[in-house]
This record gives C-alpha cells, structure tokens and sequence, in this order.
C-alpha cells in the first residue's frame, strides 16, 4: 500500500442515528488527513436513508464535534459542491435510475413477499431464503411492472450468483475472495423506495469520483457485495482501507455505543460531545485517535494536526484492533495544555469558570491563573476546582481548618496574629521575599514551616491543595490576602472564646 501520489478525493459519510462516537471520529479524522497530505478534497457526506432511525439533531452534534477537532471540509450539506446534493435522501431519484439499470440488466429484481418492519436488519437466514425461494427471481421484467403499477409492496433485492467467487481489494489486507454461494441477495432498495447503505454508498462514491474510501472493519462482511454492485455498474473501484475497530478499555470485545453508559458513571465517554464539556483539548483528542490504529515510528507520539498531516500515511495503519486507553488521553492533554501559550490557554479555561457560576471580568488576573495552572491541570475542567477562589469575594475556611496540627486554638490565634503583622510589612509577595521571613517566624514560634504555610493556605484559598502559596497570594492580591487572613483570625478568636 503505498501513498498516493495525486490529490485524493475522500469522504466522511456518517449517518445521523445517534451522538458521533470516537471511532467516527477517528475515521473522519483520517480522511481528512489524506485529503490535506495530498491536496485533495474532503467530503462530508449525510447517509440519512435510514429514516426509522434517524435522530434529529444528530448532523448539527456531527458537524459541530468536527470543527471542534478541527476538521473542515470541502464539500458537503452546508457548504455546497459540484458533486450535491449531499444528503442521500435528497439523491432519491439518481439511486432509483441505477437501481432500474441492474433490473434491466438481470442483476437485481423486484421481490413482492412480505417484508419485516426493518428490512435493512434482515437476517442472514432470511436473506439465503429469499434468494432460495423468492418468486420475485423468476418474474419478468413485465409481470415486475405490472405488479409494481398495481400497488403490490415490494423491494429491490440484488440477484447474487449461485456459482463461482468474488475478490475484492483492501489496501491493508489484500485480497479477500469469497464464493458467491455463501452470499445472500440483499436488499438495495427499500419498500418506501430509498436505498440501503450498500447501494446508495456505491453510486456516492462513483458520481462523487472518490479515490480512496476509508472505513472500519465492521464493513468487511458486505465488502464483497459492493464489489458485486461495482461489477454490476461496470465502474472502477475506489482504493478501499478498512482500519481496525475499537476494543473495550481492557481489551475485551468492541467497543460500542451500548458501553456508554457504564463509562459515563466512570467520568469516561466515548462521544466527541462530551469530550469538550470535560476539559479535553481538540489537539489531544486528535493526537490521541490518530494513535489508536497507526503509528509513525516506534518513539514519537506527541503531534499537532498539522504533524499528522505532514506524517500520516496509510502504510503505516495497522489492521490489528486496538484497546481504548483513556489514561493516555489524560497524558496527551496535559502534553497539550503545556504547550499552548498562556494567553490561549486563559480564553480556553475562562468557559469553565463561568460555568461553575463565578463572574471572570479581570483579564491579568485570567491570565495570571492560567500560567500558574498550566503545569498541575491534565483537563481544563479542572480549573474552577483548582483555582476558583480566585474569583470569590469572600471565603469561608472551616475553622478547624485553622487550628495547625498539635496546636491549639489559642496558639494557633498567637501564630495568625504573626503571621497578619509579617504579611502586612512585606513589600510583595514573591517567594524571594516572603518565604525566608515566614521560615524564620516558624522556628520563632517552635514551630514547624508547614504550620505557617498550611495556615495561610487555608486562609487565603481554604483548600489543601492549590497553586504555591507566594503565586497565590500575589495573585489574589494585597488587600485581600490581609482581608482573608484578618477573617481567620476572627473565626479563632471565636473559637478561643467558646474555649
């Protein structure tokens, strides 16, 4: 398999039957790297013939959690095209003329036995006794029509050969030969006259002159079919590549739509949507899904969209299925949050602020949180648990939280007093300046720096962990840093009093 050496022509054709999950993602993702590498085009294309199943808001979720990722396209539902419409329900009438044309030409036929309510989920039993016992195989094209004009229900079925093989091409696989007696005569077109995927994506895919047609594995089993239909319409074949599927976390089975749930409880998804609601970047989501199913080298593993598009190639996908593995995910998003410049980082991180409910009206002080974040977030929602303090007017400590470990309120009170006077005279709050004094008043008192410092972090942020301490208070500022602590020392009055 070797990278094209002309501009290709891909497509994305997802159908609209649900929130895009991470492999749709992925499949799309390297389409469009294709396209970019070689200077071609990238469609997106609706497959939204299956109506029974159809969601509504499902294409806008689609096109959204692309452009999230940073995947435009060249053509498509929205923006136009030489080659539209690009919703497949809109191409009703050109599927029904090449349909007709395999009637003619004895590769397909009307077949009038009742069908089930979902008859694309036919099963193979049913298929093989169509094909065994459907009358409908031995009309003419006459007696078709006359039943077809009468009213009668029916659906198109394609006339698959008793006798010999098939062999159809996969890039990554070679050749796959199947005998025609182990195959079935499928349904093409439905009884409300819309086709089913496998004809409506030949027919795309021809008219749409695509080059190379990207897809998962869970395509093969009716990979042969659409080499029969390609066969049938006397067209060229576009270079097929079905990367692997995913598996469960630990490896055990495919990973579905079915499994989301249980992830979810886990504070895991497999949907592009949510990715953004819990603090994942688009540049790690994208670094990290090229990585499930291909690999550059043996050693890199840190690349932006543009490094893929530069390095991606199809040699390189492995067939083999791979486990979904979201600590990596977590490691690609801190690699990628460290490398954004901190003013990009503060637009990212401001959304989530908001959401949590505080008001972000200083930009410097944005900015100054960002930078001191930037190294101790792996996901961006974490920046209001983190640092949300920040932006309160007043906090709360609790007043245990107060008193320092072995010490009691009293002795606590006298170090807070200290500690207030200390703060106060200092002329800024930079590690140089304040951390030696604040040492020094600790071994003053008899006690421990880790008294001094754990009660001004608890003061200042009421929280056990957060960003250093001088980062801290620098930020939060002068007035208020003396105001917090003033608060503190009010609550262990209170507390010496009830003593």
């Amino acid at each position: 398999m070797t990278q094209p050496s002309q501009p290709a022509r891909v497509r994305f054709a997802p159908s609209p039957t649900g929130r895009t999950h991470l492999g749709s993602g992925r499949t799309a993702l390297y389409n469009y790297l294709l396209a970019r590498q070689t200077g071609g085009q990238f469609i997106l294309r609706i497959e939204d013939t299956d109506q029974k199943r159809y969601v509504p808001g499902a294409e806008e979720e689609l096109m959204e959690s692309l452009r999230w990722l940073g995947l435009d396209w060249d053509e498509g539902p929205d923006v136009g095209g030489p080659y539209g419409p690009y919703r497949q329900t809109e191409r009703k009438s050109i599927y029904q003329k090449y349909a007709r044309q395999l009637i003619e030409n004895g590769q397909a036929y009307y077949c009038f036995c009742p069908t089930t309510k979902a008859e694309e989920a036919e099963s193979p039993q049913q298929r093989r006794q169509h094909r065994e016992l459907c009358p409908g195989r031995d009309l003419t094209l006459n007696e078709a029509d006359a039943r077809r004009s009468s009213g009668e229900e029916h659906v198109i079925r394609f006339r698959m050969p008793f006798e010999g093989s098939i062999t159809v091409s996969d890039a990554m696989r070679g050749d796959i030969s199947v005998e025609n007696s182990t195959l079935d005569d499928y349904i093409l077109v439905k009884s409300n006259g819309l086709p089913v995927y496998h004809l409506a994506v030949v027919i795309d895919d021809h008219l749409m002159e695509i080059t190379h047609a990207i897809r998962t594995s869970e395509w093969l089993p009716t990979f042969p079919l659409h080499g029969h239909i390609y066969n049938a319409l006397g067209w060229d074949q576009p270079i097929w590549v079905h990367p692997s599927i995913f598996l469960k976390p630990d490896g055990k089975g495919k990973m579905s739509k079915r499994d989301s749930e249980a992830l979810l409880e886990e504070g895991k998804s497999i949907f592009l949507g949510d990715f953004k609601d819990m603090g994942y970047l688009p540049e790690a989501v994208v670094n990290w899904m090229a990585l499930i199913g291909w690999s550059y080298d043996d050693k890199t593993e840190f690349f932006t969209l543009e490094n893929l598009i530069e390095k991606f190639s199809l040699e390189k996908l492995s067939p083999a299925p791979a486990a979904i593995n979201f600590s990596k995910l977590d490691h690609f998003n801190g690699l990628h949050i460290r490398e954004l410049d901190s003013t990009d980082l503060a637009k990212r991180i401001k959304p989530y602020f908001e959401v949590a409910g505080y008001t972000v009206d200083d930009e410097d002080k944005l900015q100054q949180i960002a930078e001191t974040l930037q190294v101790r977030m792996a996901t961006l929602d974490e920046a209001p648990e983190k640092a949300g303090f920040f932006f309160k007017d007043e906090i709360h400590p609790e007043p245990e939280s107060l008193i320092g470990k072995k010490m009691t309120a009293f002795a606590s009170l006298e170090m807070a007093t200290r500690i207030y006077e200390l703060i106060a005279a200092l002329p800024d709050f930079s590690e140089e300046t304040a951390n030696q004094p604040l040492r020094d008043l600790a071994v003053e008192l008899g006690l421990k720096a880790g008294h001094v410092f754990g009660f001004l972090r608890n003061a200042i942020t009421t929280q056990k962990v957060s960003p250093p301490i001088f980062e801290t208070m620098t930020i939060v500022g002068r007035e208020k840093v003396l105001e917090r602590i003033e608060n503190a020392i009010a609550t262990l009055e209170k507390l010496t009093q009830n003593d």
